[in-house]
C-alpha cells in the first residue's frame, strides 16, 4: 500500500508544479511572439525602404523620359513649323508686293520715303516762309471790285 500512495504522488502533479509549468510555457510562447512580431515588422520596414528606392528611382526615369520627349518635340516638330510659317509669310509678301507693284501702288519703302521728305518739306516751310496776312476768300474780294 505504501508504494501505491507514494506512485498516485508521484503521478499527481501539485498545484505549485503545474502553475509554475503554465507561466513558463506562456512566456515562451510570449517571446516567440513578440520575436516573430518584430521579424514580420522589421521585413515590413525593409519592404518600403526597397519601395520607396524603387518609386524614386521610377519617378527620376519618368522625368527624364519627359524631358527628353518634349526637347525631341521641340527640336524636331516646333522649329520645322516655325521654318514653315516663315517661308510661307515670306512667299505671301512676295505676292502681295508683286500685285500692288501691278496696281502702280507704291511699296512700303517709297511710302516711308515720301514721308520723310514730306516731314522735310514741312520743317523747312515754318523756318523759311515769313508771317504773311491772312487771305481773302475771293467772293469778298471780287465784291470789293464791283464797288
Amino acid at each position: 500500500m505504501a508504494t501505491q500512495s507514494t506512485s498516485k504522488s508521484r503521478t499527481k502533479p501539485t498545484a505549485k508544479a503545474a502553475q509554475a509549468k503554465n507561466t513558463a510555457k506562456e512566456a515562451l510562447n510570449s517571446k516567440a511572439s513578440k520575436d516573430i512580431w518584430m521579424a514580420g515588422l522589421g521585413a515590413m520596414a525593409q519592404a518600403q525602404a526597397v519601395a520607396q528606392e524603387k518609386l524614386h528611382e521610377a519617378t527620376a526615369h519618368f522625368n527624364q523620359l519627359a524631358q527628353g520627349l518634349s526637347a525631341g518635340i521641340q527640336t524636331s516638330m516646333v522649329q520645322p513649323a516655325s521654318v514653315k510659317v516663315d517661308r510661307l509669310e515670306h512667299l505671301f509678301e512676295d505676292r502681295v508686293a508683286r500685285a500692288l507693284k501691278s496696281l502702280g501702288l507704291p511699296t512700303a519703302q517709297e511710302v516711308a520715303a515720301l514721308q520723310e521728305r514730306v516731314s522735310a518739306l514741312e520743317a523747312a516751310l515754318k523756318t523759311n516762309a515769313p508771317k504773311a496776312a491772312p487771305r481773302q476768300r475771293a467772293s469778298a474780294t471780287k465784291a470789293k471790285a464791283r464797288a
